[in-house]
């Protein structure tokens, strides 16, 4: 009777269990990181006690052995690497965007190039009345209103540098929480019971934080019998990111804007030349941008290099030399005009009125100032297409890993109900099993 009492149990426990299981299943149907809870219900070990004592007669009962998770490690491993390259391309896409938005080029009246050019036209338009004052002004405006879209278009830049280097740090703080959040989490799954619903949850953690790594960073994983995952960098297994001395990420930037990538561990650095992920998208476009900075920079002195030099071979409105019109101290943003009085364009030139003005165009096509900047618009214009279109093809690509993986992981309530139907008969059927050995016994202790 005892024996039978312990199947009927054994059948409750092991199907209250799985019943439980389909509920969280439910119940985590959107939540983010949760993979499918499974029961797996085996026969309980047979002992030589009870009923099969001696009789013949064998009893047994049923019980929930673990609790597994619906995954798939190598679908797992694919979605990493596209969330990776999806991570890289996504922000490669946003900064370069930025960059190019900083640049300006997309008002043609107003960007760097456009002012240069209103710069050589008003010089034109003065040639042909040299002594118009408000025409002088004219110029001497246009040669402002140049120096100043270059300052604004090289502060626009710097403010770009200043935003990467910003969401780098950002990202490497939190790649490195996340990693000291995992190594708490591979300790727990140490001490975790195998098999177990708290093993299962850990577990979840685990890829949930792994995931998030991989959006910022290419990491190869390995897991152990216990669950506890190994991270090593994916384009340097020596440089392992996980347990005790794993190493840690920093951020440095140059004075041009420019990022760099090491990890820390025992006291040493080592260089990161290709992280992976965001982190590779953002050291990338910083190169980039500190790229267009020095380009605009050399536009900036050559301008200013022409400009002097074509107004030293002049004479002003007071027969004076002409004198420098614009100024720089090393780097675009600190280009400004020199004057604002109209007596001071070097309009004339051997006893010409409008004789160096005239030779200005020449000046105009030695210094290629305009050529340099629309090579650079244009340079920028298609690498902000390219990664754009690698963004959108990455984006799908990941969607696509992450719709595959879900297929296996996911909750299918359909499958639920199913499940809960067939576990609640099983339930019902060991429930029966206990009525049937209390109504025997009771008929037992009945008999007079």
């Amino acid at each position: 009777m005892s024996d039978l009492l312990g199947i009927g149990a054994s059948g409750v426990a092991a199907y209250s269990s799985a019943l439980a299981a389909v509920g969280d299943n439910v119940s985590n149907a959107e939540t983010k990181g949760y993979a499918r809870r499974t029961v797996t219900i085996a026969e309980q070990p047979m002992g030589s006690s009870g009923l099969g004592s001696g009789g013949g007669l064998t009893v047994s009962g049923a019980m929930a052995t673990s609790v597994g998770r619906a995954w798939n490690d190598y679908q797992a491993q694919a979605t990493r690497t596209a969330t990776a390259a999806a991570g890289r391309a996504d922000a490669r896409s946003t900064w370069l965007s930025a960059a190019e938005t900083a640049m300006g080029d997309s008002d043609s009246t107003t960007s760097v190039g456009a002012q240069i050019t209103a710069v050589y036209n008003a010089a034109d338009a003065l040639a042909g009345d040299p002594s118009d004052t408000s025409s002088r002004g004219a110029f001497l405006s246009a040669l402002s209103s140049a120096a100043s879209t270059i300052r604004s278009t090289a502060q626009g830049l710097a403010t770009v540098s200043s935003g990467i280097a910003a969401q780098a740090q950002s990202t490497v703080q939190s790649v490195n929480a996340s990693l000291d959040q995992l190594d708490q989490i591979n300790a727990a799954l140490v001490r975790a019971q195998p098999g177990s619903a708290a093993a299962a949850t850990l577990q979840d953690q685990r890829d949930q934080l792994i995931d998030g790594i991989s959006a910022n960073l290419d990491v190869s994983v390995s897991l152990a019998p216990s669950g506890a995952a190994t991270l090593t960098l994916a384009q340097d297994s020596s440089v392992t990111l996980t347990g005790t001395g794993g190493a840690r990420l920093a951020i440095a930037q140059a004075s041009d804007g420019r990022l760099a990538v090491s990890a820390l561990a025992k006291g040493g650095s080592n260089p990161v030349g290709a992280p992976g992920g965001a982190l590779a998208g953002l050291v990338e476009s910083a190169g980039t941008v500190a790229d267009r900075r020095d380009q605009l920079d050399a536009i900036a002195t050559k301008f200013t290099s022409s400009m002097n030099s074509w107004s030293a071979g002049g004479t002003d409105g007071n027969g004076a030399a002409g004198q420098p019109l614009l100024s720089i101290g090393g780097d675009a943003a600190t280009i400004a005009t020199t004057t604002s009085d109209p007596a001071k364009v070097p309009a004339a030139a051997g006893g010409v009125a409008n004789g160096n003005l005239l030779a200005l165009q020449t000046v105009r096509t030695a210094d290629g100032s305009e050529a340099a900047w629309a090579s650079m618009v244009t340079d920028q214009a298609q690498m902000t297409s390219a990664a754009n279109a690698e963004s959108t093809s990455a984006d799908t690509v990941r969607d696509s890993a992450l719709s595959t993986r879900d297929e296996t992981s996911g909750i299918d309530l359909d499958t639920e109900a199913a499940d809960l139907l067939r576990y609640q008969q099983a339930y019902s059927g060991a429930a029966k099993i206990i009525q049937a050995a209390r109504d025997t016994f009771q008929a037992i202790l009945n008999i007079n």
